[in-house]
């Protein structure tokens, strides 16, 4: 079974970088994991009770010339 996932550049600024390494340290995660984790959790937070992904933000129209 081929691996679905995704790989992406990062930049980071290396003091998050740090707070992130001593973050997944304390989970017992890799790096990548705790990071995937993060994401995953504030993409669940994110939707809406029922499991909905909120409406995307629509711009308003021009006003009217």
């Amino acid at each position: 079974m081929a691996d679905d996932r995704k790989a992406f550049l990062l930049r980071a600024d290396p003091l998050l970088w740090k707070e992130i390494e001593r973050w997944a340290a304390d989970e017992l995660r890799s790096v990548n994991g705790q990071i995937e984790f993060i994401l995953r959790d504030a993409v669940r937070r994110r939707r809406r009770p029922g499991g909905e992904a909120p409406p995307a933000a629509v711009p308003p129209e021009p006003p009217a010339a």
